[in-house]
C-alpha cells in the first residue's frame, strides 16, 4: 500500500530537459548576443544564418514570449502534476530569466518546480 514516491526514469528525463533548455539558451546567448561584434556581423548585407534565430530571440525577448511560456507551463504543471511538464517549465523559465523575462519566467520556473517536487515526493492529488 506505499505509494510510489522518489526518482524516476521521468525524473531524470526531465533534468535533461531542464538543463538542455535553459543551458542551450544561455549557450546561444553568450555566444550570439554578448559579443559585441555580431551587433556588426549581423547588420551587414550578408549576414551568417546564425543571425536568424538570434534576431528571433531578440524578438521574443523584447515581446516576452519567454516569460508568459514559463508561466503557462509552470501553471499547467501545477494543475496537472506532471513531471515532464514541471521540468520544461523549470527549463523555459531559466531561459526567460536569461532573455530577461525574469518576472513571468521566475514564476513559471517555481510553479514547476514546486509541482515537479510535489510528484517525487508524492504529494499531488490525482484526480
Amino acid at each position: 500500500m506505499g505509494k510510489n514516491t522518489g526518482w524516476r526514469a521521468e525524473d531524470w528525463a526531465g533534468l535533461l530537459i531542464a538543463a538542455m533548455i535553459g543551458g542551450g539558451m544561455f549557450l546561444f546567448w553568450r555566444l550570439t548576443v554578448t559579443p559585441v561584434a555580431m551587433v556588426g556581423i549581423c547588420a551587414s548585407a550578408h549576414a551568417p544564418l546564425v543571425c536568424t534565430p538570434r534576431h528571433w530571440m531578440l524578438m521574443s525577448a523584447w515581446f516576452g514570449i519567454f516569460g508568459w511560456a514559463a508561466l503557462l507551463l509552470g501553471l499547467a504543471a501545477f494543475c496537472r502534476a506532471s513531471r515532464l511538464l514541471a521540468a520544461a517549465a523549470v527549463g523555459v523559465g531559466i531561459a526567460a530569466v536569461v532573455n530577461y523575462n525574469g518576472t513571468q519566467g521566475i514564476i513559471g520556473a517555481a510553479l514547476g518546480l514546486i509541482a515537479w517536487l510535489s510528484a517525487i515526493t508524492g504529494r499531488t492529488a490525482k484526480a
